[in-house]
C-alpha cells in the first residue's frame, strides 16, 4: 500500500521477520536477480550498523549481491544477463538518527505529509513498536526528519551516507 501511494512498483523476497541471513546463496541470487532486472542507478538501504539483525544483514546482502548482480558468469534465477555496472549504495538513516552522521542530504520538504502516510500504510509495525516500546513510530520519523532539515538549512531532509568501496564511488551527484 505505501509503495502504491507514489506509483512504485514493490518487489518482495518474502522474508518472515529474524530469518534473513546474508550468506545465504539463495538471497544473494534472488537479490541479484532483481539488480538484473531493475539495473537501478543506485541502492538505497539500511546501515551496516542499524538497531535490528534483518536490517543489518539485508545491508550486508544487498552489498554482495549488487556485485554478483554484475557477473557474467553467475547466473541468477530469472537467467538476465549481468548489469553493466556495479551500483552505488547508499545507507538510510537509522532509527532515531542514533549513531548516523549523513553525508548526504535530500531536500523532503515538499513530501514528508506523503513520507508520513506511507509510514502509516505499515499498521502492524507502528503498533508492535507502541505496544513494545512505547514508540510513536510516525513522530519519530517526522523528528528525524525535522531535526535532518534543521542540519542543512530545510524544513525535513533525509540523511544518507554513500558506501566508500571501489568500485560503488562516483563523481556524480545520484540524490536528488
Amino acid at each position: 500500500n505505501a509503495g502504491g501511494l507514489i506509483g512504485a512498483q514493490v518487489i518482495s523476497l518474502d522474508r518472515p521477520d529474524l530469518t534473513v541471513k546474508s550468506d545465504e546463496a539463495d538471497l544473494i541470487g534472488r537479490l541479484a536477480g532483481v539488480i538484473r532486472k531493475v539495473k537501478p542507478d543506485y541502492i538505497i538501504t539500511h546501515p551496516p550498523e542499524d538497531y535490528m539483525k534483518d536490517h543489518m544483514e539485508v545491508s550486508r546482502a544487498v552489498f554482495d549481491a549488487s556485485f554478483a548482480a554484475t557477473v557474467p558468469h553467475y547466473t541468477v534465477e530469472n537467467g538476465l544477463p549481468a548489469h553493466e555496472k556495479v551500483a552505488p549504495i547508499f545507507y538510510m538513516d537509522t532509527l532515531a538518527g542514533v549513531g548516523f552522521l549523513p553525508t548526504e542530504y535530500v531536500d523532503i520538504s515538499d513530501f514528508i505529509d506523503v513520507k508520513i502516510q506511507m509510514n502509516d500504510c505499515h499498521q502492524s509495525q507502528i503498533k508492535w513498536l507502541y505496544e513494545h516500546d512505547g514508540i510513536d513510530f510516525l513522530d519519530f520519523v517526522r523528528t528525524v526528519s525535522k531535526f535532518r532539515g534543521l542540519q542543512c538549512g530545510k524544513a525535513y531532509a533525509e540523511g544518507f551516507q554513500q558506501c566508500q568501496a571501489w568500485p560503488r564511488l562516483t563523481t556524480e551527484r545520484l540524490l536528488p
